[in-house]
């Protein structure tokens, strides 16, 4: 995983995994991966993956079963989804907002990328 400066570490591994429960490639009540394992799968050092574990354990993302490892939480996909929407409204809509108004672009011009089937990457 290729990591950017503009957030924590811990977080973007935070965002990574989120992304998988919401893929369904950790479906809720899957055992997660290690510590150690996701420490090296990543190349971070392991206190870094036990902060990230600590931030989606108080999220209620994840449960611990000591003794046993991290497994996804029955809620997880909808509490992911509502930290992910309360995101986007907080820090990422404003500056797409922003942009628009500085580039002129109306909301009718807009409108066929929200109604498109298509792959928005290919739009």
């Amino acid at each position: 995983m290729e990591f950017k400066n503009t957030k924590g570490i811990f977080l973007q591994i935070a965002d990574s995994i989120s992304e998988k429960v919401m893929e369904g490639k950790y479906p809720p009540g899957e055992k997660i991966p290690s510590v150690r394992d996701l420490a090296t799968e990543m190349g971070v050092n392991p206190n870094t993956v036990m902060r990230t574990y600590s931030e989606l354990q108080t999220r209620g993302i994840i449960d611990n079963k000591r003794g046993v490892g991290y497994y996804v939480s029955t809620d997880a996909v909808a509490i992911i989804r509502e930290w992910k929407r309360k995101e986007f409204f907080e820090a990422e809509l404003p500056l797409i907002i922003r942009q628009t108004k500085i580039l002129g672009i109306t909301l009718e011009e807009l409108k066929p990328y929200f109604e498109s089937t298509q792959n928005p990457d290919k739009l």
